[in-house]
């Protein structure tokens, strides 16, 4: 924390790419290799906020003609002083600005650093930092603004509701106990168990964000399924936007599981076009049909694919039941042909998959209706990105930990236990959280998540 650091903070090879300094010198270093035109804007004297044009130099060799912007501690996303020259972006010229403010005192800095410069200095809390990773990963409309809300607090704010309720609790029975003498309330079991009940519904339903919160942040993982012939890989080109998988007549020309994420909507699909579940003579084929049932095992949503110009086949009516209880969408494919499919046919499909939209993935019909079925498959119809949302698993495995103390206190309570072995369990509960927000996280818990940032953030 005493050192300046320097890093490339923009992605090489743009119009423009800043070189960041932080740190106590910050704006001494940035002084020794920026001269400004006007020569009353020194770094050293310029007031927070401002910008001044000139050149840097290393030595007396010109470098670039730059912007500095300076910012003072602690008013900057580190906390400390910064200084960002913003140069050209070619890769040479930032290395060398890099190198000149290496030589003149800063160093290189880490991967994070300054984001964990600004979690240490206390311009953002753990669950804000970590909302950074998310910000920069965004693929899509909701999970940037899922990651925003994160950033401006939702989730630490609710988290740290629920701890200072359980350690409210905990100080009440803590006090009733050790002071009988004074005049403290006496803990009523019926109220405690109702302040408890609240915190475990928050707790429950941050448990479940997780789901949706992947779901939106890592895309859905999508296989394409389906007898030969039904039109997966039109679909998957329809999908794509472009000509992703081969298309003919003839069967089995999916050997292998082609991959494309594409966006549908404010939706992320990692799509996985399968090679056609049916029996086969081809070892090649055959490998790829087992990679088939391997994707439909393991994926988020299946997009399971029927020709509706042609009646219910036998292999199909044999892997139907493995859709029982997944989350999936009957596709009826080639509406654009006359219809084979009958509806009591329709019927043992929806026995196993409720969810059905017809579409012609020839004449590219039906997109809209297929975006809305999937959005109700998985849960994300009512998806609220402004709301406190679990984004990772550090953070899961937090908020089950205190799940899992605070039941266990519940449980002691409802048996009759002492309060002192109710208020052990909360208070376990309250650290897990604790632990969340990064108030109570071990170093080596910190480093862990400073771990996934890139060198500049």
């Amino acid at each position: 924390m005493r050192d300046t650091i320097a890093a490339i903070a923009t992605a090489v090879g743009g119009g423009v790419g800043i070189v960041r300094l932080s740190g106590p010198q910050a704006l001494s270093v940035a002084g020794q290799v920026f001269r400004p035109l006007d020569a009353a804007k020194r770094p050293e004297r310029m007031p927070g906020y401002t910008g001044a044009f000139g050149r840097v130099y290393r030595g007396q060799e010109l470098l670039d003609e730059a912007v500095l912007f300076v910012y003072h501690a602690p008013h900057s996303y580190t906390g400390e002083d910064v200084a960002e020259l913003c140069c050209h972006g070619g890769e040479f010229v930032l290395s060398q600005v890099l190198a000149a403010v290496v030589a003149a005192g800063a160093r290189p800095a880490e991967a994070g650093e300054y984001t964990r410069r600004a979690l240490m200095n206390g311009r953002m809390t753990l669950t804000e930092a970590e909302s950074v990773i998310d910000i920069l990963a965004a693929q899509n409309s909701q999970s940037l603004r899922a990651a925003l809300g994160a950033m401006e607090g939702a989730l630490h704010r609710e988290v740290m509701a629920a701890a200072d309720t359980l350690t409210d609790c905990c100080a009440h029975i803590s006090a009733w106990i050790d002071y009988p003498e004074e005049d403290v309330e006496e803990v009523s079991a019926p109220v405690l168990l109702g302040q408890l009940a609240g915190v475990e519904q928050t707790l429950a339903r941050l448990e479940q964000s997780w789901q949706q919160g992947r779901l939106v942040r890592q895309g859905i993982s999508t296989a394409i399924i389906g007898s030969a012939n039904v039109g997966k890989s039109t679909l998957m080109n329809l999908l794509s936007g472009r000509e992703r998988s081969i298309v003919t007549a003839i069967p089995g020309t999916t050997r292998d599981i082609v991959e494309e994420s594409v966006r549908l909507g404010d939706l992320v699909l990692r799509l996985q076009d399968t090679a056609g579940l049916r029996e086969s003579e081809d070892p090649v084929e055959q490998l790829g049909v087992e990679r088939s049932r391997r994707a439909l095992q393991q994926c988020d949503l299946v997009l399971a694919v029927f020709d509706e110009s042609r009646p219910l086949t036998p292999e199909e009516r044999e892997w139907l039941p493995q859709l029982s209880g997944r989350a999936a969408v009957a596709v009826f494919n080639k509406q654009d042909l006359p219809a084979a499919l009958t509806p009591r046919e329709k019927e043992e499909i929806a026995a196993f998959v409720p969810c059905a939209v017809a579409v012609s993935a020839a004449a590219g019909t039906g997109l809209e209706a297929l975006t809305e079925a999937i959005r109700q498959t998985v849960g994300l119809a009512h998806f609220d990105p402004a709301a406190a949302v679990i984004a990772n698993a550090r953070q899961l495995e937090c908020v089950t930990a205190a799940r899992r103390s605070l039941g266990e206190g519940i449980a002691a309570l409802h048996a009759g236990e002492t309060l002192d072995a109710v208020s052990v369990c909360l208070e376990q509960a309250a650290d897990a959280l604790l632990t969340l927000t990064g108030r109570r996280a071990s170093a080596e818990a910190i480093d862990k998540v400073f771990e996934q940032f890139c060198v500049g953030k």
